[in-house]
């Protein structure tokens, strides 16, 4: 469940600078001329999170991170050693490529396997201790990226934001629960 709150509080950070201008343009003198809507916030929503990728991507990079190693870093920080197959289903990524994801991470010294005490078939996943180190710095990055992004908000603002991103993140999640179904 840790994850699960990682990945939506990734995804809520990603768009709340997009859904906010897109809602007060005139506050913010934005040109949305220069913005193609066509009339869906939903790309609004998309070019927030492909934006703030950007921000944060270089930095990342200097500490040795990738932005889509961080569902598996923040998990194995929470959680401890973890299967493969659970962390699959925290990231909600399909098994071989969590499994190509983990073999990059564990060839960049990020984590490392080591048997199951408890099914001798399979292995757990743990960080390094040098990935364990970074992670703060990390951590930081991403928060500055959030200030970044939230600045000049009320916190009115943020609670109302936060608000329509949990309806948004919901509708989008009962529609995947109904395609795979």
């Amino acid at each position: 469940m840790a994850m699960r709150n990682f990945v939506f509080t990734e995804k809520v950070e990603s768009v709340i600078i997009g859904t906010y201008i897109y809602k007060h343009s005139y506050l913010l003198n934005v040109n949305m001329t220069k913005i193609d809507l066509s009339n869906n916030p939903v790309k609004l929503i998309g070019q927030a999170y492909r934006t703030s990728m950007r921000l944060v991507d270089g930095p990342l990079r200097a500490l040795g991170f990738a932005m889509g190693q961080l569902p598996v870093l923040v998990a194995l920080k929470k959680s401890g050693a973890l299967s493969q197959a659970e962390l699959a289903r925290l990231a909600q990524v399909e098994q071989p490529s969590m499994a190509q994801l983990l073999n990059r991470m564990e060839r960049d010294g990020l984590v490392q396997r080591v048997p199951n005490p408890d099914d001798k078939r399979s292995q757990l996943v743990s960080l390094t201790a040098g990935a364990s180190e970074r992670m703060p710095k990390g951590k930081a990055v991403m928060d500055a990226a959030s200030r970044q992004a939230l600045a000049g908000f009320t916190e009115k603002e943020r609670d109302q934001l936060m608000t329509l991103l949990l309806r948004v993140n919901a509708n989008l999640d009962r529609a995947v629960g109904e395609a795979e179904s």
